[in-house]
């Protein structure tokens, strides 16, 4: 081996020149020789790596080796050797340099550690994006915690490399960062929470990616498409990006429509706001009439025979037709509304289906329509929700009712006329 160190040197000596003139060119000489050396046997071990793990993969019924590729886990693992033989060989290029080679060898080892944390990066993203393909981890924040796990990994790899660069043990190291917790504590403070966030909305199940979400606070109204340790991202329905801390999913109130998207519909509630002053008791000639529009002539049939009985024992005097008991154009629109929704196809039978009277205000006396569509989508329930309101507005003026609404020009044309 002391051949080998002063190999070149004997050489320059013996054609004259000085020593350390030798001594020098030996090291760079040697330094280059191993250099190019290391470069190929890196470059060939890549190449069997590279092309036994692709075999591997073609193989293998799994996609997880697939994803080790994907993610330059056998690229990584190829420099391990080359990095051994550089350590081995640094004395021996360094030999007559021995205040550099503290230093070289430092390097190296600094080299190391960031090599096992490229290592660990390319496992910890390749179990990321292997459970992403899996059903039951898809809508989990796998995200955050492999953040968490990488965080760690570069604070002890980080520690590891002051305590090569300052000659402290790690173990030292460690303890005297052990006494500026409280700083770590401020500094990763956004870090903690997100953690602790995640870990309890996982456990909770509070929030999935692929969840429609509404948060008011920040302006979020659409799908999560991430969730990360410090961030929950939202694509809202204009195609923005919205995004939210998250520990606030915990710290604040938000709305998720899972339960909407896992149910059989998704809720209408809409009203009509019908005019006071249209409102009044209808009469028989009335009755007859509306006895044409088929979803209630069984219902009118049997409830005005129901109404006549009642009014024949209890002797009213139907001179006066607000004596007794009469029907109402409002109530019998309501019923009428309420036979259309419940045969509306679009609309789920099995979920609530209801038209109900509100209090009046001074816009009216609101009708409101509370059912589910069958269709969840967005555009469809749309369409399905129009086209049931189109249809009763349109059937207002049947009932000799009529919609409040502001007045305006035509109003006060409609007056003077």
């Amino acid at each position: 081996m002391n051949n080998i160190k002063h190999f070149f040197y004997d050489y320059f000596i013996s054609a004259g020149m000085s020593e350390t003139w030798a001594t020098y060119l030996n090291m760079v000489i040697l330094l280059i020789l191993f250099l190019v050396v290391v470069l190929l046997i890196d470059i060939l071990i890549r190449k069997v790596i590279r092309g036994v793990s692709h075999r591997l993969a073609e193989s293998s019924k799994t996609n997880f080796d697939d994803i080790l590729i994907t993610n330059k886990m056998p690229r990584n693992l190829a420099h391990i050797i080359p990095l051994v033989l550089t350590y081995e060989f640094v004395p021996l290029i360094f030999f007559d340099f021995p205040e550099t080679e503290q230093w070289i060898e430092k390097i190296v080892q600094i080299l190391a550690i960031v090599l096992v944390l490229m290592i660990v990066r390319s496992l910890l993203q390749t179990f990321r994006d292997y459970f992403k393909t899996l059903d039951n981890f898809k809508d989990k924040p796998i995200d955050s915690y492999i953040q968490v796990f990488m965080i760690f990994a570069w604070v002890f790899g980080m520690a590891a490399i002051i305590a090569i660069l300052t000659g402290i043990t790690f173990l030292k190291f460690i303890t005297t960062m052990g006494a500026a917790s409280a700083v770590l504590l401020l500094i990763f403070k956004d870090t903690i929470l997100g953690f602790v966030a995640s870990i309890q909305v996982s456990i909770n199940d509070m929030v999935r990616i692929g969840d429609w979400i509404s948060f008011e606070k920040y302006g979020a109204d659409g799908d999560v498409i991430e969730i990360n340790l410090a961030t929950v991202k939202v694509q809202n329905w204009d195609k923005t990006i919205t995004t939210i801390p998250t520990y606030a999913l915990i710290s604040d109130s938000f709305k998720n429509w899972r339960g909407m998207m896992d149910s059989g519909g998704r809720r209408i509630k809409r009203s009509v706001n019908i005019k006071l002053s249209s409102v009044r008791h209808i009469e028989n000639k009335d009755v007859e009439r509306l006895k044409e529009v088929q979803l209630i002539t069984e219902y009118l049939i049997k409830r005005q025979a129901d109404i006549d009985k009642y009014n024949m024992q209890s002797g009213a005097d139907k001179s006066a037709l607000i004596n007794g008991r009469n029907l109402t154009n409002i109530g019998v629109f309501r019923k009428y509304v309420q036979t259309y929704v419940e045969t509306h196809s679009a609309v789920n039978k099995d979920m609530t289906i209801m038209v109900r009277q509100l209090a009046p205000t001074p816009h009216g006396i609101p009708m409101e329509i509370y059912c589910f569509s069958s269709d969840k989508r967005w555009q469809n329930y749309e369409w399905i929700m129009a086209d049931i309101f189109d249809h009763i507005i349109a059937s207002v003026s049947e009932f000799d009712l009529e919609i409040f609404e502001f007045p305006n020009d035509s109003n006060f044309r409609t007056g003077s006329n």
